[in-house]
């Protein structure tokens, strides 16, 4: 096939069935493989929409720069989004980032400002709130911009009903709120019956990409009503179910999908007592950009006791 630009090979992602990671035999748990958009990750969805909406309303202009906190995916595919639009970038980012988020920002030629590691996003969002004061900076702010959700509600959700339209629920983890957002509403629209649910970091734990609600910031775009329910993860049971991702079914993937998939396997028991069906889980990105944390390497206690908060529909 031919494209005219890299920019039209964003969404239309794979809709993989994962045998192996099904715990039943009357549901199938399936994955959106959000990898592999251009620069790796699903946000590219995002920051093409938001930079189209920015123009759209005047208020992106080639005097600009644009400006945005980011854990590291949305800042690389504003980045490359930005590059080929012709308008400079800077990025604002806790400086514990992995190496590869960093290389890649600084390859599609973005500035970076660091925000402090132990305050994690929230620290980002305080630290480029603050610097949006100046006039020359557009920042989108993907925590409270409605293309965020547009994105996911005209795109992804669109694309997973076309491919799997008695889709039963959708697990996605809890980050900007975006793809919850615009997920739940298109998927709610074609079946109120279907269920949302969100993969959320338990307080203190780094999931890579993933956020808490315990930590005190909610993202204005992100309704809790609108999921019917989430499942708190320990960042040791991200690893060990990214781990079985890749072991398993050959899917390389970021932290947060090992999060995401673990938390597909509470639902799929409870899809199972009520008849069964489909489970769609949404992976982010792939792990190209995490192989400096040695995730895949680190030994881990297996036996660890797991903790669980579930909110069940």
């Amino acid at each position: 096939m031919k494209y005219g630009s890299v920019l039209d090979l964003i969404g239309h992602t794979p809709l993989v069935e994962l045998p192996h990671l099904t715990p039943v035999d009357n549901v199938r748990i399936w994955a959106k493989l959000e990898g592999q958009n251009p620069t790796g990750s699903v946000k590219d969805r995002v920051a093409l929409r938001m930079i189209e909406e920015g123009e759209a309303s005047g208020g992106l202009t080639t005097d600009k720069i644009i400006l945005e906190p980011t854990s590291g995916n949305t800042g690389i595919s504003l980045a490359m989004v930005a590059k080929l639009r012709g308008y400079r970038f800077n990025a604002v980012m806790p400086d514990n980032a992995s190496s590869e988020r960093v290389s890649l920002l600084e390859a599609f030629g973005a500035s970076i400002t660091y925000s402090p590691g132990d305050k994690g996003s929230n620290g980002a969002v305080a630290m480029a709130t603050e610097m949006s004061s100046d006039p020359k900076y557009f920042m989108p702010f993907q925590y409270g911009n409605q293309a965020n959700v547009d994105a996911h509600y005209y795109g992804t959700a669109q694309e997973i009903l076309e491919d799997l339209p008695d889709v039963k629920a959708f697990v996605a983890g809890l980050g900007t709120g975006g793809t919850l957002m615009g997920n739940s509403k298109r998927l709610k629209e074609h079946n109120p019956e279907c269920k949302i649910f969100a993969a959320e970091p338990q307080l203190g734990e780094l999931v890579y990409g993933l956020r808490t609600l315990d930590d005190g910031y909610i993202p204005p775009i992100f309704d809790p009503d609108k999921i019917d329910g989430k499942v708190r993860v320990k960042a040791r049971d991200g690893i060990l179910w990214t781990r079985e991702l890749l072991q398993r079914e050959g899917i390389f993937a970021g932290i947060s999908a090992g999060a995401i998939i673990w938390v597909a396997q509470r639902v799929a028991e409870r899809l199972s007592s009520e008849g069964g069906g489909d489970i769609v889980c949404l992976l982010p990105d792939g792990g190209w950009k995490y192989l400096s944390t040695e995730a895949w390497t680190q030994e881990i206690d297996v036996a660890e006791e797991q903790v669980e908060e579930t909110l069940w529909w």
